[in-house]
């Protein structure tokens, strides 16, 4: 949890800690990334989907990239992943994407007004473009 955004790192412990008494127990797949890791992840997705800009629909540049500013992480199990997104809100946690239902980020103001629309994939997010 190395580098990730302190108010993020605490509302997962704070997530975290209410799913556990669900019976729900979250991993982070994914937090902080480095640059190189992340170009590295960029490079492999293009190799996997053929294009740069099919790529794009699941991994960002180390420019863009959430994950490299400490300001996103990857959920595993699915399980948890639905627990979150039911009730990620009460702690300002958002699924941002509705192609990757594992990432989330912190929107403090989903706390009071719920989380913001879903784009469909991350080309359709202004923040990834260069």
């Amino acid at each position: 949890m190395a580098n990730l955004n302190p108010d993020l790192l605490e509302a997962l412990r704070r997530a975290a800690t209410d799913a556990a008494n669900d019976g729900i127990k979250f991993y982070v797949n994914s937090g902080w990334r480095s640059p190189a890791y992340q170009n590295q992840l960029l490079r492999e997705a293009v190799a996997k989907y053929g294009s740069e800009k099919e790529a794009a629909r699941w991994v960002a540049t180390a420019a863009t990239s959430l994950h490299v500013k400490g300001e996103a992480v990857d959920i595993g199990h699915p399980d948890a992943a639905v627990w979150l997104s039911k009730n990620g809100a009460e702690y300002g946690l958002c699924q941002i994407y509705r192609n990757e239902p594992w990432h989330y980020e912190l929107r403090p103001e989903a706390v009071d007004h719920g989380c913001p629309r879903m784009y469909a994939d991350p080309t359709q997010d202004p923040r990834m473009r260069n």
